[in-house]
């Protein structure tokens, strides 16, 4: 596996969902054969759900980026103009945490 594989792999790991994706996908998959082959033919079928999967998750990365902003852009004004209430205080740690999340994932694919 070359060094583009590992940061994939790497990547993917970070997305929310992913490994019980893969846990589902993998158990789903009914193969007949000796071991070696029903693992060679498992690997062929988890490529292309995984192929699919990233397809539909890393679309319009751009749009929830923008959305991540603008919620974050409202806490950071209520919080300018009254205290946060602990409810909105978790929500803009969380808004912060997938924002620096989707960032990251977005630079990684474009290389």
């Amino acid at each position: 596996m070359g060094t583009a594989a590992i940061s994939v792999s790497k990547m993917l790991v970070g997305r929310p969902g992913y490994k019980q994706f893969v846990r589902t996908t993998w158990s789903s998959f009914q193969v007949e054969g000796w071991g070696g082959y029903v693992l060679k033919e498992k690997f062929k079928l988890i490529k292309s759900a995984l192929k699919e999967w990233h397809v539909l998750h890393s679309q319009n990365l751009s749009a929830h980026i923008v959305t991540l902003k603008d919620r974050m852009a409202v806490l950071d004004g209520r919080g300018e103009v009254d205290e946060l209430s602990v409810d909105e205080c978790a929500e803009l740690h969380d808004v912060s945490a997938k924002l620096h999340s989707l960032c990251r994932l977005q630079s990684s694919i474009c290389w």
